[in-house]
């Protein structure tokens, strides 16, 4: 008969063999493409050029290699699968860094009250006739779709 404590060790051991952020893991060939893009010789033009040096590529063949054994061992390689999802983490807490370290604007809760307000009279009449305008009306079933005026006639 299996007492609490039992039960507990293996929920705790169950726990410790699946990887609750799977979902992070992309597939593994956008992996290699990654690895392969940031190798080419273009990216290593842009990249001397912004840079002035070649970046760093190997987290991409790390991380592909780590997604082939995870993916090989069908989710039972947890200890690849936890490199793949830190090494997200990480690419993504650096791309939001500055987005993060805004301090200038104010962030929004929720939208402006007036948000959804009519445009300006001015703004209105210089958007009269427009591609756009005659599109939207179109579409919003007030006016009839007009049909492109073509001649068939060709002057040799």
């Amino acid at each position: 008969m299996a007492t609490k404590t039992d039960n507990a060790d293996t929920k705790s051991s169950k726990s410790e063999d699946t990887l609750e952020d799977a979902w992070a893991i992309r597939p593994c060939h956008l992996y290699k493409e990654e690895y392969d893009d940031c190798t080419s010789f273009k990216a290593r033009f842009h990249q001397y050029f912004i840079f002035g040096q070649d970046t760093d590529c190997s987290q991409w063949l790390t991380d592909y290699r780590n997604c082939e054994r995870y993916q090989q061992s069908n989710g039972n390689d947890v200890a690849a699968g936890r490199a793949i999802v830190k090494s997200e983490e990480d690419r993504r807490r650096i791309r939001l860094r500055a987005h993060f370290a805004n301090d200038t604007w104010q962030k929004r809760k929720e939208p402006p009250q007036d948000w959804a307000a009519p445009l300006p009279d001015w703004m209105e009449k210089r958007n009269e006739n427009t591609y756009l305008e005659l599109k939207q009306k179109e579409l919003s079933g007030q006016a009839q779709p007009q049909g492109e005026e073509r001649s068939l006639c060709a002057i040799m």
